[in-house]
């Protein structure tokens, strides 16, 4: 087996396990749950100047200020109003010179926690979803259900990732 194969082979095994799923746009999505910090009602969040759109702002999360990414804006997708189902997932995700970085996703409303096995992971088709490859780990098969399983370390850019790391 070569050096590649393995690698992939390694990469492939390490997106079995346990996904926080949520639902945007009217596609259910996966976040492994260890990026999971926790799971917040929405909450007043200001707004930062200068920021990319998708950046809604930082909130103040007992003491410490964490940015708050709209994913809806951030994949293209319309805005939409918040409503009582909305809420904010504050997830740690690496970094840049800071190493680890703490942001807060608003989503459409949170479903559930899924075991999900290798077996039922497929990789990234190349067409049939609005996200660029690169964000994804794979599309995951959940009783009739296909969920898309993200990167949370790869769902902004390093340069994205610097003006969070200034927001925060």
């Amino acid at each position: 087996m070569s050096m590649m194969t393995a690698k992939a082979e390694e990469e492939r095994k390490d997106r079995e396990g346990k996904y926080l799923t949520f639902s945007l746009g009217g596609e259910e999505y996966g976040i492994g749950i260890l990026k999971v910090k926790e799971i917040i009602g929405m909450m007043p969040i200001t707004p930062v100047p200068q920021t990319p759109d998708y950046v809604k702002g930082v909130i103040n999360l007992r003491g410490k200020v964490i940015p708050v990414i709209d994913l809806r804006l951030k994949f293209g997708m319309e805005s939409m109003d918040y409503n009582e189902r909305t809420c904010i997932i504050v997830v740690e995700a690496s970094g840049l010179a800071a190493g680890r970085v703490m942001m807060g996703l608003v989503v459409d409303s949170v479903s559930e926690v899924v075991n999900i096995k290798e077996e039922d992971i497929e990789d990234t088709p190349t067409f049939g979803t609005r996200l660029a490859a690169e964000y994804i780990l794979g599309m995951a098969k959940a009783g009739e259900n296909v969920k898309i399983l993200l990167d949370i370390d790869r769902v902004l850019t390093s340069q994205e990732m610097s003006v969070l790391e200034k927001v925060a």
